[in-house]
This record gives C-alpha cells, sequence and structure tokens, in this order.
C-alpha cells in the first residue's frame, strides 16, 4: 500500500478512494472564467483540480482562485522557481514541477523549504519526452528509462526533506504507461499519479485511458487518476467516473447493463437503453437495472437487478431479481417502465 499525503482537504493513498483530477485549459489569470469551471467540474466530481502557471499573472492569480473554490488546487510550474513560491504563498495545496527545469539546487532548495514550511504537496515525474540522455543511453527507450527519470527527480527532492510527494511518469503509448508504473510500484510506496498522456480526442482517448488506467487499477496500481483529453474537461470527469465504475472502485451509481440487440428485438430496446442512462446518469444510489431486448438476455442473464425489461411477442416482460412480475404491452412499456424506476430510485 502506497503513503498517504494529502492534498488539502483531500487525501490520497494509504487506502483512501482514487482521487479525479483534471486540468483547466483557460488561461489562469482569467479568475472568474477559472472559478466558474472548476465549481463545474466539481459538482460533477472532479477531485483535485490543476491550472498551468504561464507568466507572473497566473501565479498572482492563484491566490484569488483559492479563495473563491473548495476542492484543492495544483499550480503546474515549469522554468520559473518563483512561480512556485508565489503559488506557495498563494494557498495551493500542490505543486507540479520537475526539479531539473526550475534551475539549479540553490533554487530547488529554497522551493523545498517553502513547500515544507507551508504543508504543501509536490507532484514530479517524468513523460516519454523529456527522459534524460544518459538514462535513455544506459537503458534504452523503455518503462526503466521512464521509472527512472521519475525516481531521479524524486531523489533531488529528497535530499532537501521534501516527502509530501506524488509520482507521475506517464507515456502516449497504452504498453509502455503499464509496464512503466508497474515498475514504479515495485520500486517505491509514494502515491502515484496515473495516467495516459497525449491519449488524444474523446473517441480514442478514452479508449487509451480505460485500457492503461484501468489495466493499472485492476493491478491496485494509482492513487489518483486524471483522463486526459483533446476536449473540455468535464469529459475527463464522466471518463474517470466510468473508468471507476467498471473496475469497481466506485458502486454509487446506477449501473444500466443493456444487450447489444440482434433481429430477436422488436421493440426499441436501443432508445430505451439510452433514456434510462440520461435519466440515472446523476443519481448516486447503487441499483443494477437491465434493459435486453429479448428473453434470450432478459431474466436469466439479469437475475442480480433490480429492475429489467425484455421484450417479445408484443409485450414487454418486467422483472426484479430474476422474477418477471409484470407484462406490458409494446405501445405502454417505455413509459410504464420509466415510473417504476422512478419508483425504485425514490424507495
Amino acid at each position: 500500500m502506497s503513503r498517504e499525503v494529502k492534498i488539502g482537504n483531500v487525501s490520497i493513498g494509504g487506502g483512501n478512494k482514487i482521487a479525479i483530477q483534471s486540468m483547466l485549459n483557460i488561461k489562469t489569470s482569467r479568475v472568474d472564467d477559472c472559478v466558474s469551471k472548476i465549481e463545474q467540474l466539481s459538482s460533477i466530481g472532479c477531485d483535485v483540480i490543476r491550472v498551468s502557471v504561464k507568466d507572473e499573472d497566473d501565479a498572482l492569480a492563484l491566490k484569488e482562485i483559492k479563495k473563491k473554490i473548495s476542492i484543492p488546487l495544483v499550480a503546474d510550474i515549469h522554468f520559473n522557481y518563483k512561480y512556485a513560491l508565489t503559488a506557495i504563498d498563494g494557498g495551493v495545496d500542490k505543486i507540479r514541477i520537475n526539479p531539473g527545469n526550475i534551475g539549479g539546487d540553490d533554487k530547488v532548495a529554497e522551493v523545498a523549504r517553502a513547500l515544507k514550511q507551508n504543508g504543501v504537496a509536490v507532484r514530479v515525474g517524468s513523460n516519454s519526452g523529456s527522459v534524460e540522455k544518459s538514462l535513455l543511453e544506459k537503458y534504452g527507450k523503455n518503462e526503466i528509462s521512464l521509472a527512472e527519470s521519475a525516481l531521479k527527480n524524486v531523489a533531488v527532492l529528497e535530499k532537501f526533506g521534501v516527502e509530501n510527494i506524488v509520482i507521475s511518469a506517464k507515456a502516449s503509448s497504452v504498453p509502455l504507461t503499464v509496464k512503466t508504473y508497474r515498475y514504479l510500484s515495485e520500486k517505491t510506496n509514494y502515491p502515484l499519479h496515473v495516467g495516459v498522456t497525449e491519449a488524444g480526442t474523446c473517441d480514442m482517448g478514452i479508449v487509451k485511458s480505460s485500457i492503461g488506467i484501468g489495466s493499472l487499477l485492476l493491478d491496485g496500481i494509482g492513487d489518483t487518476i486524471r483522463v486526459s483529453l483533446t476536449a473540455d474537461p468535464t469529459e475527463e470527469i464522466y471518463a474517470a467516473k466510468r473508468i471507476l465504475r467498471s473496475v469497481g472502485l466506485d458502486k454509487n451509481f446506477v449501473e444500466v447493463i443493456s444487450c447489444p440487440t440482434c433481429g430477436r428485438t422488436e421493440y426499441d430496446s436501443i432508445g430505451l437503453a439510452k433514456r434510462v442512462e440520461e435519466l440515472t446518469a446523476g443519481i448516486t444510489k447503487p441499483l443494477k437495472i437491465a434493459v435486453m431486448g429479448c428473453v434470450v438476455n432478459g431474466p436469466g442473464e439479469s437475475a442480480d437487478c433490480d429492475l429489467g425489461i425484455a421484450g417479445g411477442g408484443g409485450v414487454c416482460a418486467f422483472f426484479k431479481q430474476g422474477k418477471v412480475y409484470k407484462k406490458v404491452k409494446f405501445e405502454d412499456a417505455e413509459k410504464e417502465f420509466l415510473k417504476e424506476l422512478q419508483d425504485i430510485v425514490n424507495k
């Protein structure tokens, strides 16, 4: 089990629940726009939010943003150690830096002192495009060089007494990402921030992230996750929640199971499944609802469902825990089923 690290009011590692993260794509100096977006992301399940610090205006804006939000704020900083100091002074809960690109030991030492004095966490790591030449020459371009690059950055901070550390080591390649985190999990007990970097737009990005993040979570690896998409950050949160649910790490939701349909389907089960999913999307009650095309995939394959429907012969059969309790004509089935669903949700 990884050690616990506190990021503001969220604790990761140490057996705590997996924290969902995202990052704004708005310039940080636009305080009101950032706060509005953070509030939206928080309302749909974002636990930790990261913002970029490109210049002094961004660094100074962090203090105002922090005052107006309720979830932990992470400042993403590269190349200028002074922005890190300003961010810490402004009350951020974590900074994202790589010691190697903010200056020499004297500058790293100054940032380290500020981190320790203010109880601020730090995320360090590597990605497949930033591995040091010496490590590439020694190990080649693989999971060992990528992981050892991250650990090298960790060692720099440890030298100055920093221990409130989270590690990441991402690649755009799913197999490389998975191998790297498996390697890291054997080498360190710091919490791991897991994700597939540069995963792409929603369609491919969600597939790559689901395979990479999901594989690691099923191995018990990962303490906080970000689904990196070239899309609105809300899509990252929805995808992350679905991943956690799919691997069994979030059970407080309505799971809708539905068959792929075939030539035996006689009613609009595809449309009904979509409507059921939409109606139950924001409900945090652990329920399982089945929308099946016909009796072949009906009560038998969804015997553990709280409510289900299957059609055939002009009628839809309603069932609970695999037992049929009601039959309704096709034309009335959707209305009646949605009413039954509402009753279960409100129970």
